[in-house]
């Protein structure tokens, strides 16, 4: 898929094979045998974790609501534990709600990824890493938990699918025109191939994600960000810079002010940029927040 450099924005491309690596997590997880993803805390870590290493390797995935990298990571390791069909349980662990494991673990940064093996613990990655590196690892971790004897680990068809190409998400070809002129940085053929694309299918998400970004991008490309946001169009300008960051707290912050500043046409105008931003964020956790304050600001 083509990638969008403007200024480090949100990457359209990225965004739908996210989506894509969510529903493969989802439909790998349907059809997982029961306990092979496990959400362990600071008290159950000795039982669900160690004790269970001694039988099987234990991926721990260390991670935070706010991790905007956590998201990217989280879906993947649930489908490769997924598709490992108990050869390796993968443990979850909320640093926010479990301090002491993250301090144990000197971790500085997330998400970090650990292993369990035989009732030790071992460092794996740091940050995001590809498919693809992360089945090697897999595939390593499973020839040294054979190695120790481990009962539940298997030199079989690992879980990381040793010889398979990794699964990439397709490129949508719907989306060609608007990913090239999206390059080309020709935001309005990029919302007319969007459009093209909503005019058949009314409710595709990532056309209205598309839609949404573009706009942001043209309204941001020969601006700067205000200093001040005590009017509603500084506001929203505002919000549009904290979008391209991933700020979404701050972009609703704004946007939802604008609404409440404002009356009228302007009012709907400033209501429709909180719902474009939706439309871009998905499921970051600012967005339910940020749905009940539109509704405060409007009702």
């Amino acid at each position: 898929m083509a990638k969008i450099s403007a200024r480090g924005a949100v990457d359209l491309g990225a965004l739908a094979s996210a989506r894509q690596t969510e529903q493969r997590a989802a439909t790998a997880m349907a059809h997982a045998p029961a306990g092979v993803v496990i959400h362990a805390t600071d008290a159950t870590f000795e039982t669900e974790v160690l004790q269970r290493s001694l039988q099987v390797p234990v991926v721990i995935d260390l991670w935070a609501e706010w991790c905007e990298p956590c998201k990217q990571l989280s879906p993947v390791l649930e489908m490769l534990a997924a598709e490992g069909a108990g050869q390796w349980v993968l443990a979850k662990i909320d640093v926010d709600a479990n301090p002491a494991i993250s301090q144990a673990f000197q971790v500085q940064s997330i998400p970090a990824v650990f292993a369990a093996i035989g009732g030790r613990v071992l460092p794996l990655f740091n940050g995001v890493y590809p498919e693809a590196q992360i089945r090697q690892l897999l595939d390593e971790l499973l020839r040294v938990a054979a190695e120790q004897g481990l009962p539940g680990a298997s030199l079989g068809e690992s879980a990381a699918g040793a010889d398979a190409a990794p699964a990439e998400p397709p490129a949508d070809p719907r989306f060609d025109a608007a990913y090239a002129a999206i390059e080309q940085g020709d935001w309005s053929a990029a919302d007319k191939a969007y459009r093209a694309v909503l005019a058949v299918m009314p409710n595709d998400p990532d056309a209205a994600a598309g839609i949404a970004l573009v706009g942001i991008y043209a309204r941001t490309e020969d601006a700067s960000e205000p200093v001040s946001t005590t009017t509603p169009s500084d506001a929203l300008l505002s919000a549009d810079f904290a979008a391209l960051r991933n700020e979404w707290s701050r972009a609703f912050d704004l946007s939802i002010g604008a609404v409440r500043m404002t009356s009228g046409e302007d009012r709907d105008a400033a209501r429709q940029r909180v719902i474009e931003y939706f439309a871009v964020a998905g499921p970051d956790p600012a967005v339910p927040a940020a749905r009940a304050a539109l509704s405060s600001a409007l009702f």
